[in-house]
C-alpha cells in the first residue's frame, strides 16, 4: 500500500505510462526503444528505465533487431516469454476458434474446429475444455478469458445466437470458477474494433465495419473504440427495415436488412428453396455467377478488384447477386448518411459480392448518399482480417482488459507473491 498521497499518484503515474507503452507496442509490433520514446514523447532516459522495469515485471523485453545493410546492431522491444496473455475464442454459426494473445497482439496457437453439436450445453463444454487447456499450458500468465459471439449482446449477457438456433444462454459456464474474467462481445462489433486498431481502418477517426455472413452486422468506431450504446446492444444494423416489409425476419421484425443481403435472399431470387446453411448457400452462388471454381480473395484485399464472371458463368445466379449487391450498397449509403464515417470496411461476403457485381454496388451506393457525400464519398474496402476479425477483436477486448492500469498493478502484486 502506498504509504502517502505522493507515493499513490506516483505509482498510478508508473501504471499509466506502462499501459501507454504496452499499448503503443500492440499498435506498432517490433517497435525499437528510441522509435517508443518519440512516440510518447519521452526522454532517452525514462524511455530505458521505463523499458527495464517492465521487463522486470516480465511484461517486456529486448531483441535483436533483424539486420539490413550495414547499419548499426539494434533491439525491438518483445512480449516477455513469461509475461500475461489472454485466450481469445470465436463463437462462429459452423465453428469456434481460439488463440493465445500475447501483449503485442500477436495470436499464437490458433486452433479452429466446427461444433459437434448446436447444443448449448455441448458448444460450452467444448470451449470451457479449451480454456483449462490454455490454463494447464499457461497457468497463472493466463490472465482473462475473451470471447466473440454471433449473437445479440445486452448488458454483457447473449440475448439471442439466431444463426446457432440459440435464445438466451448463460455464457459464464466457459469460465465459472477459474478465477478468470470472460469478456463478451458481438462478434461483428469485435471484427471492427480489429480493423480499426490493427487492420484496415487505422487511419479512420470514425469507421464504419460490416460483416455479411448470415445477416449483416457490425459498428461504428470511433478513435478505435466501438459505439456500443446504453446496454452494449448498439450496431445491429441487420435488423434495420431497409428490406422487404412482405418478410419477418427470426428476430420478430419485418423487413429486416438482413433478409436482402445474404444467402436467403439469393434462394429468393433463384427461386430455390431457402438454404439450410445460407452462408455455404451464398458462396455456391458467388461461384455460379462467375463460373470459377470458387471466387477466392484478392491478393490484396484493400485493392477493390473486381472479378468479372467467366464464360460459362451462371446468368440467373449473376442476376441474384447484382440484386443482392445493390441492397447492400443501399444499405451501407444509408449509414454512411447517418455515420458520416471517414471510412467503410466489409467482410464476410461483401467484399465478393462486391467483386463479382461492383456496378450494381457501386450504383446503388453513390445513389443513396446525400449530396454532401457525393463529392467524395467514404471509401469501401475489403478488411485486412478477413474470417479471423472475430478473432483478433476477442483478442483486443482482452488486451485492453489485462494491459489496464490496475490490471498490471495486480500481476505486480501476484508476482511479488509468488517471489
Amino acid at each position: 500500500m502506498p504509504r502517502n498521497p505522493d507515493q499513490g499518484r506516483a505509482a498510478t503515474l508508473r501504471w499509466h505510462t506502462a499501459a501507454q507503452v504496452l499499448a503503443t507496442l500492440r499498435r506498432v509490433p517490433g517497435i525499437t526503444r528510441a522509435a517508443l520514446a518519440r512516440e510518447l514523447g519521452l526522454t532517452s532516459g525514462l524511455a530505458t528505465e521505463i523499458v527495464a522495469r517492465l521487463r522486470d515485471l516480465r511484461l517486456l523485453t529486448e531483441a535483436p533487431a533483424p539486420v539490413v545493410g550495414r547499419g548499426r546492431p539494434t533491439t525491438v522491444l518483445r512480449p516477455h516469454p513469461e509475461g500475461p496473455v489472454v485466450l481469445a475464442l470465436a463463437l462462429r454459426q459452423e465453428d469456434w476458434r481460439a488463440a493465445v494473445a500475447t501483449v503485442d497482439g500477436r495470436l499464437i496457437e490458433p486452433r479452429r474446429r466446427r461444433h459437434p453439436s448446436r447444443e448449448p450445453d455441448a458448444v460450452l463444454a467444448t470451449l470451457r475444455r479449451a480454456v483449462d487447456r490454455a490454463r494447464d499450458r499457461y497457468g497463472h500468465r493466463l490472465r482473462a478469458v475473451s470471447l466473440a459471439v454471433a449473437g445479440a449482446i445486452y448488458d454483457d449477457h447473449l440475448v439471442q445466437a439466431a444463426t446457432l438456433g440459440w435464445g438466451a444462454v448463460d455464457l459464464r459456464a466457459v469460465a465459472r470458477d477459474t478465477s478468470l474474467p470472460l469478456l463478451l462481445g458481438n462478434d461483428a462489433t469485435l471484427a471492427g474494433v480489429a480493423e480499426a486498431r490493427a487492420g484496415a481502418a487505422t487511419t479512420a477517426g470514425t469507421a464504419l465495419h460490416l460483416i455479411v455472413e448470415v445477416g449483416v452486422g457490425g459498428t461504428l468506431t470511433i478513435d478505435g473504440r466501438p459505439v456500443t450504446g446504453a446496454h452494449g446492444a448498439a450496431g445491429e444494423y441487420g435488423h434495420l427495415p431497409f428490406g422487404d416489409r412482405a418478410l419477418r425476419c427470426p428476430c420478430g421484425a419485418r423487413g429486416c436488412w438482413d433478409l436482402a443481403v445474404d444467402g436467403r435472399a439469393l434462394a429468393r431470387h433463384l427461386g430455390e428453396p431457402p438454404p439450410v446453411d445460407a452462408l455455404s448457400y451464398a458462396w455456391e452462388v458467388i461461384r455460379r455467377a462467375t463460373g470459377a471454381p470458387h471466387p477466392g480473395p484478392d491478393p490484396d484485399p484493400r485493392s477493390g478488384r473486381r472479378v468479372p464472371a467467366r464464360d460459362g458463368g451462371d446468368p440467373a445466379a449473376r442476376r441474384a447477386v447484382d440484386a443482392v449487391a445493390a441492397a447492400l450498397g443501399d444499405g451501407i449509403a444509408a449509414l454512411v448518411n447517418l455515420h458520416d464515417p471517414d471510412l467503410v470496411t466489409l467482410g464476410g461476403l461483401g467484399p465478393a459480392l462486391r467483386r463479382v457485381a461492383g456496378p450494381a454496388f457501386d450504383d446503388a451506393y453513390a445513389a443513396g448518399l446525400m449530396s454532401v457525400h457525393r463529392a467524395q464519398p467514404p471509401p469501401v474496402v475489403a478488411a485486412a482480417f478477413g474470417d479471423e476479425g472475430p478473432l483478433h477483436g476477442a483478442a483486443v477486448l482482452g488486451l485492453d482488459h489485462i494491459t489496464g492500469e490496475s490490471a498490471l498493478a495486480e500481476w505486480a502484486a501476484h508476482l511479488r507473491s509468488a517471489d
